[in-house]
C-alpha cells in the first residue's frame, strides 16, 4: 500500500481511538499566546495542506499532475505563517504548502484549494505561475514564488530583508514591504549546507555585526534527511547557534503550540531589534523526497513506521481534543469533509485550461511596465557643486570612458534616489579603476554600500531591493567573479516575472567589469572573454559600449529599462577602454569623448562608421575599437574602403538593422574578442549566413584562456588579425 495511504488510514483510525502521541511541551496553550482559534485555523490549514499533498499524488499517478514535492510532516510551519503578519514577504522553502494556506485564513478573499491545485495540474490560470510551474507563492500574500531546491533564495531574502532599513532613508515609490515589516525565508536542513545558504547567512550576520538592520527570520525547516542522506544528528544547532549577531531558536514543529511560541519571540526580536532570527524547527518527512520516491530503498520499515507514528496532525489533534475546541468525532468530520472537498475541487480543476504554444509559454518573459506618478526629487538641487570643481572643469572636456561612467552615475542617483549601489570597493576606495570614486561622499554609504566579498550576496542584496521597489546596480568587480554567482541572474532574478505570471520582478542594472585585452594584469581571472553565461538567459539585456559617450547613453538606457520596464540589463564595461584616450596614434585624442549631458541610446540602435561597400566589419567593445584602426589601415595601405558596425547591445541582437546597414556590402567580417565557441559571432554568422548571399568570415579569440605577460593579448583579436582577415574575404570574393 502506498505510504501516504497508510499515513492516512492511521490518522483516521488514531483519531478514532483517541490514540495520540505523547506531549512534546509543558506549554500550555495560554502560555503560548495562541487563541483557541488560532489554534482551529492551523489545524485548518494543516489538514488541507495534507490532503493537497494525497490528491497531487493521485493526480501525478494518472498523468494530471505533475511534479509533487509534498509538505507533508511539515504542517508546523502553519503556526509559524500565523505567528507572522501576512504583510511579512515569505520566501518560502517547496515544503511550505501549510505557511501559505494558513496565511490565506489571515487575508480574506482567498481561495488556496482551487489556486494551489490549478498550480499542481499546470492550468494556464494558475494565479500565482500561469501554468508555467508547479510553485507555492501568491501576490496577495506577499509570497514570490520559489523554484530553488538549493536554497538560492536566501540571499534575496536578505537583500529584501537590508531593504527596510533603507526604506526609513528612502521612500521608494513602489515600496512593497512596510517600513516595520519583516522578512521570512524558509529552507531544509540539507539546503543549509550549499554555499549559497551558508554566504547568505554569513551576510546576514556579517551585517548585524555592524549593526545593520537585516530584520528577517530564517526558518530551517529540519526533518533530518536530503533526499536520501542524513543530516547528522545537531548539525544544525551546532553549525549556526554561535554565530554572531544571529540569534537562534529553537523549536519541535511537531507541537504547534510550542511552534507557534517560538515563532512569535522570533518574529519580536527581528522586529524590534531589527537583527536575524535563526528559527530551527524540527519536523518529519513523509512519504519520500518528491513524485515516485520511496524511503523504504534507504531507510528501514522501522524508520518509517516511527516517523509515521509522529505525524503533526495526530499532535495538533490532540492539542485541539485537550482544549475542548473539537471532540474525535468533530476532527474525523472534518478531515473526511476535506477529503471529499478536496476531490470534488480536483475534478474540476483537472478541466481547466493549458498552456499550449511557445507565445502562450514565454508571455511572461518581459514583464509589464511599470508607472511613476511623481518625480523623483534630485538629491541635491544645486548639481554644480555635487560634482565639484574639478570634475565641473573636467565636464567641458573630452573625458576617456571610466569619467564619463561616473559623471553618468552622478546624475542617475542625483535624479533618482532609489538607485542603491552595491559591491567590493565601491564606495570608499570608488572600485578597482576608479570609475566609481567620489559617489560614496556624494550620496552616502546608505546608497553606495561596501559589501563583503561574496558575489552571490552582492547580486541577492541587489534582487532583494528590487522587490522593495529600489532600483539596485549591484557592481561585479571582474566578469569572472560573475561565475560564482550566475545562478542569482540566472536562477533566480530573470526566471522571477516568468514563474510569476509578471506579477513580481526584480530589475536592476548589473554593471560588470570585464573582457580582455589588459596588460600584463590578472591572467584568465581578471580577463575573462566570454558572455556566453549571458547570453542565453531569457529575457535578460546585455549591453557592451565600445566608448565612453556610448557608456554614458547606454547607462541611462539601462537605467530606464530597469525603472519603468522592469527589466533586467547586464552592462559589461570593457576594462581595457577605461582609460583609454586614444585611437590611432599617441595624443590624437580620438577615443575621448564630450560629456552628453542629455539622451540615451535605445536597445537595437547600433553604430555605424564608415560607408565603405567592400568589407562590412561587425564588431564590439574591444573588438570595434580595434577594427577602427584596421579599417583606417585596410583604406590608406590596401585601398579597401570598410563599414565598422558596434553592436552595442548583445541581446538582443538588432538583426533587422544590421542585415540593413550590411545589405550592401561585398564581404561581412564578424570580430568577436570573446572565444569562438559560445561566441556572439557563432549567432552573427548564422544571421548572416541564413538571411544573405553576403560572403560571411569570423574572427574570434582562440577557444582559450588568457595568459599573464607579454602574451596577453596573443589568443585574441589584433589590429594585425583583422586586417589579415579582411584581406583574405576581399580576396576571396
Amino acid at each position: 500500500m502506498d505510504r501516504a495511504a497508510i499515513v492516512d488510514q492511521n490518522f483516521k483510525r488514531r483519531v478514532a481511538q483517541g490514540d495520540f502521541p505523547a506531549s512534546l511541551s509543558d506549554l500550555s496553550l495560554k502560555q503560548s499566546g495562541l487563541t483557541k482559534a488560532g489554534l482551529s485555523e492551523i489545524f485548518h490549514a494543516q489538514i488541507l495542506s495534507r490532503h493537497l499533498d494525497i490528491i497531487a499524488r493521485k493526480l501525478s499517478k494518472a498523468g494530471q499532475g505533475f511534479y509533487t514535492i509534498g509538505s507533508s510532516g511539515h504542517e508546523g510551519n502553519a503556526a509559524i505563517a500565523w505567528a507572522m503578519r501576512p504583510t511579512d514577504m515569505a520566501f518560502l522553502h517547496y515544503r511550505g504548502a501549510a505557511f501559505q494556506i494558513a496565511r490565506s485564513r489571515q487575508v480574506p478573499g482567498q481561495t488556496p484549494l482551487w489556486d494551489m491545485l490549478l498550480s499542481f495540474t499546470a492550468s494556464s490560470e494558475d494565479p500565482i505561475s500561469g501554468g508555467r510551474h508547479k510553485v507555492l507563492g501568491s501576490k496577495p500574500l506577499n509570497i514570490p514564488p520559489q523554484t530553488s531546491t538549493i536554497a538560492s533564495h536566501l540571499p534575496k531574502a536578505v537583500g529584501a530583508a537590508f531593504s527596510i532599513g533603507l526604506t526609513k532613508r528612502i521612500k521608494p515609490e513602489h515600496q512593497q514591504i512596510p517600513t516595520d515589516g519583516i522578512v521570512v525565508c524558509s529552507f531544509g536542513d540539507a539546503s543549509l549546507n550549499h554555499s549559497t545558504a551558508q554566504g547568505a547567512i554569513n551576510t546576514a550576520s556579517w551585517s548585524a555585526y555592524q549593526n545593520s538592520a537585516v530584520p528577517m527570520v530564517f526558518v530551517c525547516e529540519d526533518n533530518g534527511i536530503g533526499i536520501s542522506t542524513k543530516t547528522p544528528r545537531g548539525w544544525v544547532q551546532a553549525s549556526i547557534e554561535s554565530r554572531p549577531g544571529l540569534e537562534y531558536i529553537s523549536c519541535n514543529g511537531l507541537d504547534v503550540i510550542e511552534t507557534y511560541a517560538k515563532a512569535s519571540e522570533a518574529q519580536r526580536i527581528a522586529r524590534a531589534r531589527k537583527k536575524p532570527v535563526f528559527l530551527h524547527m524540527s519536523c518529519i518527512r513523509l512519504y519520500g523526497h518528491a513524485g515516485p520516491d520511496i524511503q523504504t530503498v534507504y531507510l528501514s520499515k522501522e524508520e518509517v513506521e516511527a516517523q509515521e507514528a509522529q505525524d503533526p496532525l495526530l499532535h495538533t489533534a490532540r492539542h485541539i481534543v485537550e482544549n475542548n475546541i473539537m471532540t474525535p468525532e468533530e476532527i474525523l468530520g472534518l478531515y473526511n469533509d476535506t477529503t471529499d472537498r478536496v476531490a470534488r475541487t480536483a475534478r474540476q480543476v483537472v478541466k481547466r485550461p493549458k498552456l499550449t504554444t511557445p507565445e502562450e509559454v514565454s508571455a511572461s518573459l518581459i514583464p509589464p511596465g511599470r508607472k511613476y506618478e511623481k518625480l523623483s526629487p534630485s538629491c541635491h538641487e544645486n548639481r554644480d557643486s555635487l560634482f565639484g570643481k574639478s570634475d565641473m572643469r573636467a565636464m567641458g572636456e573630452p573625458q576617456h570612458m571610466a569619467k564619463l561612467i561616473n559623471f553618468t552615475m552622478t546624475d542617475l542617483m542625483n535624479a533618482h534616489e532609489d538607485i542603491i549601489m552595491m559591491g567590493e570597493d565601491i564606495g570608499h576606495k570608488g572600485g578597482v579603476y576608479g570609475v566609481t570614486q567620489r559617489l560614496q561622499k556624494r550620496f552616502g554609504p546608505h546608497r553606495m554600500i561596501d559589501t563583503l566579498l561574496d558575489e552571490q550576496s552582492i547580486l541577492g542584496l541587489g534582487i532583494g531591493l528590487a522587490h522593495n521597489g529600489f532600483t539596485p546596480m549591484p557592481e561585479i568587480q571582474f566578469l569572472a567573479y560573475l561565475h560564482n554567482a550566475e545562478d542569482q541572474i540566472r536562477g533566480e532574478a530573470a526566471t522571477l516575472p516568468f514563474f510569476s505570471n509578471g506579477q513580481f520582478t526584480n530589475p536592476m542594472v548589473m554593471r560588470v567589469a570585464g573582457l580582455g585585452y589588459q596588460r600584463g594584469f590578472g591572467g584568465h581571472f581578471h580577463n575573462d572573454n566570454s558572455l556566453a553565461v549571458l547570453r542565453d538567459i531569457p529575457g535578460l539585456i546585455i549591453a557592451c559600449p565600445s566608448n565612453g559617450r556610448d557608456a554614458a547613453l547606454m547607462l541611462r538606457e539601462a537605467v530606464r529599462l530597469a525603472r519603468e520596464e522592469q527589466r533586467i540589463v547586464a552592462l559589461i564595461e570593457p576594462i581595457a577602454l577605461y582609460m583609454t584616450r586614444d585611437l590611432h596614434e599617441e595624443n590624437d585624442g580620438a577615443w575621448a569623448f564630450d560629456y552628453p549631458k542629455n539622451g540615451t541610446l535605445p536597445v537595437g540602435e547600433i553604430g555605424v562608421s564608415g560607408d565603405g561597400k567592400d568589407i562590412a566589419i561587425v564588431s564590439y567593445g574591444n573588438g570595434y575599437f580595434l577594427s577602427l584602426q584596421a579599417a583606417k589601415e585596410l583604406k590608406d595601405t590596401y585601398n579597401i574602403k570598410c563599414k565598422v558596425i558596434d553592436l552595442r547591445w548583445l541581446a538582443p541582437l538588432a538583426e533587422t538593422s544590421l542585415l540593413v546597414e550590411t545589405k550592401e556590402s561585398r564581404n561581412i567580417l564578424i570580430v568577436d574578442e570573446c572565444r569562438k565557441t559560445g561566441s556572439q559571432g557563432e549567432a552573427l554568422h548564422t544571421l548572416f549566413s541564413s538571411r544573405t548571399d553576403i560572403p560571411t568570415s569570423l574572427l574570434a579569440s582562440d577557444d582559450c584562456f588568457i595568459a599573464t605577460g607579454p602574451a596577453y593579448g596573443a589568443t585574441m583579436p589584433s589590429k594585425d588579425s583583422i586586417i589579415e582577415a579582411a584581406l583574405k574575404a576581399h580576396e576571396g570574393a
